[in-house]
Order: C-alpha cells, then sequence, then structure tokens
C-alpha cells in the first residue's frame, strides 16, 4: 500500500459541475483514478491502507455537505489512511444503470475486493439502497446504510409513493433487491426512524440474521445531516472499520442527541401535539439545564405561567 494521501484538503465546495469533475480527478488522480460511468454516474478511488471504504453518493449531497464540497470517505482517508472506493450519481439515480453494473463486475473479475482485509459499504437513502444491493460483490462485507429503500418494485414497494419517476426504472434485474444481497455480508446495520412510516417498512423488510435494525425515534426524514451534526456518523464507520460497531456501542454514540437542538425541538414540538403540558415542561427544563437555549426556556416560563393562572381560576 502507499504512504497517506496528501492534497484531500482542497476545498471544493460550490464549483460548478464540470469544474468540480475535473478538480476531483485532479485530487485523486495521484494516489488512484477517476471513472466516468456511463452520463450520470462516475467512480474515484484512492488507495492506501488495508480497509476499504465503498461509498454511494450524489453530486449534489456531496456541494450541500460539510466546507469541503469533497466525497464523504475523503475525511477518512485523511484521519485514517483508509482505502476509498467512492461511487457517485448524478441525482438520485439509485445506481439502475448498465454502466454502473458492469463497473461492479469487473472489480469483482479482477479479485479488487479480495485486496483488502476490511470492506465496509456505506450509503444513504437512494444510495443506502445502492450500498446495499451492490455490497453482494464483496462477500464478508460490513454494509452500513442509513433509512434505504429495499426495492422500488411497485409490486413488492407499491405503498411506497415517496418517488414517483422511479417507475420506469428496473428493480428487479441485476443487483436488484437489496435485502436479498446483503445476505452474503458479514453484518449489516440499518439506521432509520420508526416514526417514518414508508423508512420502517423498507427497514424490516432487510430483517435477516446478519441484519442489525438500529432505530433513531424522533430523528426525522433527514437521518445522514443529523448524523453528521451530532458527529458521530464517522465515529460510527471507525467502529465498523475496528468491528466494534454493534447496538451496544451505537447506542451510546446516539446519546448525542440529548445535545442536538433539531432532535429536542423535534421532541418539543411532538409532545405539544400530543398536548402532554406535563412532559413538555420535564423536557424544557432537562435542556435549560445543561446547555443554554432560549426557546426552551421561553417555553417552559409559558408553560409555568399557564399552569399558575389555571390555578388560581380553580
Amino acid at each position: 500500500m502507499q504512504d497517506a494521501p496528501n492534497g484531500f484538503d482542497i476545498p471544493m465546495l460550490g464549483l460548478p459541475k464540470d469544474e468540480w469533475l475535473t478538480k476531483l480527478e485532479e485530487v485523486v488522480d495521484e494516489h488512484g483514478y477517476f471513472q466516468p460511468l456511463g452520463d450520470r454516474h462516475f467512480a474515484t478511488f484512492v488507495e492506501d491502507k488495508p480497509t476499504l471504504l465503498v461509498t454511494f453518493e450524489t453530486l449534489q449531497g456531496i456541494q450541500s455537505r460539510g466546507d469541503t464540497g469533497q466525497p464523504m470517505g475523503f475525511e477518512l482517508v485523511r484521519e485514517l489512511g483508509w482505502s476509498h472506493l467512492c461511487l457517485m450519481s448524478d441525482g438520485d439515480t439509485w445506481f439502475r444503470d448498465d454502466a454502473v453494473y458492469r463497473y461492479i463486475d469487473r472489480l469483482v473479475d479482477d479479485g479488487f475486493f479480495e485486496d483488502f482485509q476490511k470492506v465496509i459499504f456505506y450509503g444513504s437513502g437512494a444510495c443506502g439502497y445502492a450500498a446495499a444491493a451492490f455490497s453482494v460483490a464483496a462477500p464478508g462485507a460490513t454494509v452500513i446504510t442509513v433509512q434505504p429503500q429495499a426495492t422500488l418494485d411497485p409490486r413488492l414497494a407499491g405503498w411506497d409513493h415517496r418517488f414517483p419517476h422511479t417507475r420506469k426504472m428496473s428493480f428487479t434485474d441485476r443487483y436488484g433487491y437489496a435485502p436479498d444481497m446483503i445476505d452474503a455480508a458479514d453484518h449489516a446495520f440499518v439506521l432509520f426512524d420508526p416514526n417514518q412510516t414508508e423508512d420502517a417498512m423498507h427497514a424490516a423488510l432487510f430483517a435477516r440474521e446478519n441484519v442489525t435494525l438500529l432505530r433513531m425515534p424522533n430523528m426525522g426524514s433527514k437521518l445522514e445531516p443529523n448524523l453528521l451534526n451530532m458527529q458521530i456518523l464517522y465515529r460510527i464507520l471507525a467502529q465498523a472499520g475496528g468491528g466494534k460497531l454493534s447496538s451496544a456501542s451505537f447506542n451510546d454514540l446516539y446519546r448525542a442527541r440529548r445535545n442536538h437542538k433539531p432532535y429536542l425541538l423535534g421532541l418539543l414540538h411532538k409532545l405539544k401535539g400530543q398536548k402532554r403540558p406535563y412532559l413538555e415542561a420535564l423536557l424544557c427544563a432537562n435542556v435549560t439545564q445543561r446547555m443554554k437555549a432560549p426557546r426552551f426556556a421561553n417555553h417552559l416560563n409559558a408553560l409555568e405561567q399557564s399552569a399558575s393562572e389555571e390555578k388560581r381560576a380553580g
């Protein structure tokens, strides 16, 4: 393996797509390669240590995340010296493209994944579907997928109406039904919010002996940004790389939600909708004791004033 790659701290945020792709090719060229896959997909590979992270990402997601405008795996290339294979799509394509299939086939034929001691597949949403579906190419891999779709075949998931533009996509050909594709994985972890109905139904389809379902209740429909903002996503991936990720270790990391204001505000909104002022007051008191949170303090004052007025009236 090569020395740890340099030059992965070059800001690429906000560049036009063509310029961004050119810059990306320049960054990875010294330590790997950049390869277009048809019209809407691209692959980059950076070789270093014998742990390989395979991420599936969209160009738009990369540009909207962080302050560098670089693929997620570059952070772990910098910090841990991992090797990184990134498959990117222009928009949400679920990577249903013959060019992508042929590329994965070539990697399998070349024994590419066999060169690494540990292989981790990661993706979120449509990219989470792809991470699970293509993990079959690397038997024994670890899969981490955040609120993935199991399939969008209308015969099996006709209840999911969120993606009408996928009706012409085929989810029944090669690398099709994601839950079946993880059978060869050493272990898969599916992160989802059980209060998001469609996400919970997809997660249930992944239930296997080698799958751990990791529940994130009241976190909403944007789990990956929340995981990043809580600064635990990279730690989850690092634990997977060390073979230490489990339900218990995830729950320890997930305690970070106690200081994550978007989560706390969402929980408060839920309690307000359920008309449970006592629990609202307990939540607000707990939050204001631990951090500066004017919205919670103001709401607590309003609850106390309302309770006082009701007591006087009674």
